[in-house]
């Protein structure tokens, strides 16, 4: 300790020693300590993804002639995200339709025909054989109608597919194609994710993992400070086989995720009991350069007291006492008060 910091050391405890002996022990507000349980913080780093993300890929070939959307725009969902040329699709669809029409006309002639035969037959006009063959024409163009509608919603969808749509509301994160490019049957066109599902991912040591599985909610902390609760904790009941590691998933309340963007980082927060602990209210603390003190009441005199300060609890405006003070000690309140009211005293002497 240097020669001044000496000076200033003891010039403070003398002046805090002989302030005091003007006022009495029992005009001051004291509290008696005693051993509490506290709620500690705990943090983890967590990294912010989307619950529901997705490629969208091409289901039908083509050249692209119109691209509506970039990355990072905001899509809503059923909107056209690019335009295909569709002229091979479109004669699909006209094909599918005659074939619709022919297989139709020849059912009904088919259909039309076995009645005739129905009526004829118990009549002994016609053979068993033609029977027979007109009831087998019959079913196989009744099922050869069938088989044409279905063709023709094939050639229906695959018209459609010409128009590709937003699956979800989302976010465009990445773009695969270009204007004017050719695209086949299955290859990837855009990724995005959808903003209103949301999650903060982590990893838990194994020690942690039963104190996690107690949580009924947690405190997400956002980047820019913001704080977001949430009860949808998911803790993995494997290890990572390289980390020895849990994954914990929080999942985020859609009407508190306006400001939450994918990727960044954020805190997750939980209170955990702490060991049983002196706390002392920060209004008793008197810090004069580096000593700190408190002023402790000894049978009907104050003196001071100097104590180490440990964890800080800024919401309870309380701090804890790592030494200087016992158990069953008791000690003024608001320092600075009292060391006002002491000078003041002093001062009329």
């Amino acid at each position: 300790m240097s020669h001044l910091s000496k000076k200033l050391f003891f010039s403070a405890i003398l002046a805090s020693i002989i302030l005091p002996g003007a006022a009495q022990a029992s005009d001051v507000k004291t509290l008696t300590l005693a051993y509490s349980q506290q709620l500690q913080p705990r943090l983890y780093d967590a990294k912010i993804e989307a619950i529901k993300a997705a490629t969208v890929s091409a289901q039908t070939s083509g050249r692209i002639i119109k691209i509506l959307f970039d990355v990072n725009d905001l899509v809503p969902q059923g909107a056209a995200l690019l335009e295909i040329t569709n002229k091979e699709q479109g004669a699909g669809l006209a094909g599918a339709e005659a074939e619709l029409a022919k297989a139709e006309a020849l059912n009904s002639e088919a259909q039309a025909q076995y009645l005739r035969y129905k009526t004829l037959f118990p009549k002994g006009a016609i053979s068993k054989g033609a029977m027979d063959e007109a009831t087998a024409k019959a079913k196989s163009s009744k099922q050869a109608v069938s088989a044409a509608q279905a063709l023709l919603i094939k050639a229906k969808e695959s018209l459609n597919y010409t128009v590709v749509s937003a699956p979800f509301s989302g976010r465009m994160t990445q773009r695969f194609i270009e204007l004017g490019e050719t695209i086949s049957y299955g290859q990837a066109l855009f990724s995005g994710y959808d903003t209103q599902h949301l999650r903060v991912v982590f990893q838990i040591p194994q020690q942690d993992v039963a104190l996690w599985q107690q949580q009924d909610q947690v405190t997400v902390q956002l980047f820019n400070g913001d704080k977001i609760t949430s009860k949808e904790i998911n803790v993995y009941q494997f290890a990572d086989p390289q980390t020895h590691q849990h994954q914990v998933r929080v999942n985020l309340d859609a009407n508190n995720i306006e400001n939450v963007t994918v990727g960044e980082w954020s805190k997750v927060i939980i209170d955990i009991p702490s060991e049983p602990s002196l706390m002392i209210p920060l209004s008793a603390i008197h810090q004069v350069s580096d000593l700190t003190s408190v002023y402790r009441k000894n049978a009907d005199k104050v003196v001071l007291n100097q104590v180490r300060i440990g964890r800080i609890d800024t919401k309870n405006n309380t701090a804890e006492v790592l030494s200087g003070l016992m158990v069953g000690d008791e000690i003024v309140i608001d320092a600075g008060r009292y060391l006002i009211n002491s000078s003041a005293a002093q001062a009329q002497e």
